[in-house]
């Protein structure tokens, strides 16, 4: 296989899930729905939480940030992959893969670091609630929406450094929908970049923070729910946080399943499931998964349907 020189190489070619024609008007209509869905129930959650001045506090703003971030997550990628079905052209140019690349890494480190902010969030509203308003005021909500912002695009730049580094590529085709990062790093000649070490470090230094964090939060509420008595107030306890742990589980899990599983056994075929599992999936679930399970944006999305009607 010959080796490119990365100014040289104009385009990148994705190869997508499945190449079977007969397959791609179902693949077509069914990521259509999918991401239709997910903008629709993630707009409706932002709308909910904007409409009802019952939900103006710390948890719901930082949901309705985590929806924003979910359309934006998933609109990097899903309407290039679903126009490349449409045309048959799974052709992306070198700019539009590096452009698609930092936004896709922008998006999705700003979901972990709100999944990670939420978490700060139910433990301050559980282990001190009298306090809960007065620790999460607006301009400290404020300050840390900023932060998982600065950290996001912090992310994304390192990103892009280091695929800017490469010199040399293997091939130009990639084995996803999408300009995944590790797919191309896959594609790296360098010795440096081709390592799976690198992958492996880049996963613990921007990983292992927000699930410290996460973890921590969750074993202070832990410790607090069980010195409740009532077991009512347990399971109002538990129940308030099963969303957003839920979440946390399908989004790192998947996430992470990418980028250092990759690094035992690179299987092509799971990673490109399992990138449609964080990138769509998650995002489209996140608005069913809070709205299902909580009484307030249910009952936000009934006034709001009836003042419409």
């Amino acid at each position: 296989m010959d080796i490119q020189n990365s100014t040289g190489i104009s385009e990148f070619h994705l190869l997508g899930l499945s190449e079977d024609p007969d397959l791609q008007p179902i693949l077509f209509g069914l990521f259509l729905s999918m991401y239709l869905v997910t903008v629709c129930g993630n707009l409706l959650i932002i709308l909910a939480v904007s409409s009802e001045c019952l939900l103006h506090t710390p948890m719901y703003f930082f949901l309705s940030n985590l929806s924003l971030a979910d359309i934006g997550f998933i609109s990097t990628t899903f309407p290039t992959m679903i126009v490349s079905i449409l045309t048959h052209n799974r052709v992306i140019s070198y700019v539009g893969c590096m452009t698609q690349m930092s936004i896709f890494t922008i998006f999705g480190c700003m979901d972990y670091m709100l999944l990670t902010v939420m978490a700060y969030d139910q433990f301050v509203a559980i282990c001190h609630p009298l306090h809960y308003l007065v620790i999460m005021n607006p301009r400290k909500c404020g300050f840390l929406i900023l932060v998982s912002f600065f950290f996001s695009l912090l992310e994304s730049q390192v990103h892009i450094f280091m695929i800017f580094q490469i010199t040399n590529f293997k091939d130009v085709e990639l084995d996803n929908f999408f300009c995944d990062p590790s797919e191309l790093l896959n594609l790296s000649c360098s010795i440096i970049f081709s390592n799976n070490n690198v992958k492996s470090f880049l996963g613990v230094i921007y990983g292992f923070f927000p699930i410290s964090g996460i973890l921590f939060s969750y074993y202070k509420i832990v410790s607090s729910i069980l010195r409740i008595s009532s077991s009512g107030g347990m399971y109002k306890a538990f129940s308030t946080c099963g969303s957003h742990l839920a979440v946390v589980c399908l989004f790192l899990g998947t996430g992470f399943w990418v980028y250092l599983g990759s690094t035992v056994s690179h299987s092509p075929r799971k990673g490109a499931v399992a990138s449609v599992m964080y990138t769509v999936v998650t995002p489209m679930l996140n608005p069913f998964i809070y709205s299902l399970r909580n009484r307030d944006i249910k009952g936000a999305l009934r006034r709001l349907h009836s003042r419409n009607v």
